[in-house]
């Protein structure tokens, strides 16, 4: 009975000894292709390492950082479906709860000069006290965050060792979670590899491509596939979510929303900002044929673009070239 009270002691010290050492503070690279523009979020007052990176994973996927202890990051960001939620239209937060916008992808935020579909944060340092104090998604207080990471042993240990602070504070915790989110680059896909001229696309991928570039790439420009701007793209003309309105407060952002990245597409369904389209073809049917007026309306977007049956599916084929299967992959990105 003793050595198997002491076997599992000595297990329990291992684990708890395992569990501390995340902190090796040797320098970690930011890459990304040479195509790619010069992200926006560089790191400053925020070198970047290993263990500031495994730290800020740490967080990502802690569930107690929401009110109940049940809501991680990663419950609305799935690293298998390429960051954004599980294919449900709204996200469901503590106790069960939704909100009334659907979760977005959250691959390559270093290069967003804004965040949320409205664009009501603007800068991805702060990004997470949205969804973090959200009532609906994981209801907590930033001070109430804080009380709880100083009261584990463990965390204080390791932002002591990676920040040099005895006590931590609400900088560095959002600091540590900057490092693995914007370390979530998309940029292996076989769209990229094409770019890169390691392969070829197909001739209805390469069909789609043209048709895209035609009658997309205005607002999804390459390669981020998106420019980042706020668009009304026609769902509504009596709006029920003002977007961009709610922020700016002027009437002429009313109906507005970010346009989202199209990379990893094909496994961030529904679309749009409330997940009404569960599909590519819906979405796609939406532009041939559903756009309405409003007085908002993007100038790219008075008339349907009358897609055929047969550009659609040359589209989706090019679309689906966006998948980032090595992304999804990535043990470094997964739970610790």
């Amino acid at each position: 009975m003793k050595k198997i009270a002491y076997f599992l002691f000595s297990l329990l010290l291992i684990a708890c000894k395992k569990e501390a050492e995340i902190t090796p503070f040797e320098e970690l690279k930011f890459e990304y292709p040479d195509y790619f523009p010069e992200p926006v979020y560089k790191f400053v007052n925020n070198d970047l390492s290993k263990g500031r990176f495994e730290l800020g994973r740490k967080l990502f996927y802690d569930p107690n950082l929401s009110s109940d202890g049940k809501i991680s990051c990663a419950s609305c960001h799935a690293q298998g479906h390429a960051f954004a939620d599980h294919n449900v239209k709204f996200s469901m937060g503590v106790d069960g709860l939704h909100g009334n916008r659907n979760s977005p992808s959250i691959t390559n935020l270093a290069w967003y000069p804004s965040f949320m579909w409205d664009g009501g944060v603007n800068h991805i340092e702060v990004f997470s006290v949205a969804p973090l104090t959200n009532p609906v998604e994981m209801n907590e207080s930033m001070a109430n965050i804080v009380s709880k990471l100083n009261a584990n042993s463990n965390y204080k240990y390791l932002f002591k060792k990676l920040y040099g602070i005895d006590n931590v504070n609400d900088q560095a915790f959002l600091r540590a979670l900057t490092q693995y989110m914007a370390m979530i680059v998309s940029s292996n896909s076989k769209y990229d590899e094409y770019r890169k001229g390691n392969l070829t696309l197909s001739a209805d991928e390469m069909d789609g491509l043209a048709l895209f570039q035609d009658k997309c790439a205005t607002c999804h420009k390459e390669p981020l596939f998106t420019d980042f701007s706020y668009q009304n793209n026609g769902l509504d003309s009596i709006f029920s979510d003002l977007g961009r309105g709610k922020i700016t407060l002027s009437a002429n952002d009313n109906g507005k929303f970010k346009v989202p990245s199209l990379r990893n597409v094909a496994l961030t369904y529904p679309y749009m900002h409330d997940g009404r389209f569960q599909n590519l073809n819906q979405v796609l049917d939406h532009y041939s044929s559903g756009i309405r007026n409003s007085s908002t309306l993007s100038s790219l977007l008075t008339q349907n673009l009358n897609i055929s049956t047969d550009e659609k599916n040359k589209i989706i084929a090019f679309l689906n070239t966006l998948t980032d299967y090595s992304l999804l992959n990535n043990f470094e990105l997964s739970e610790p």
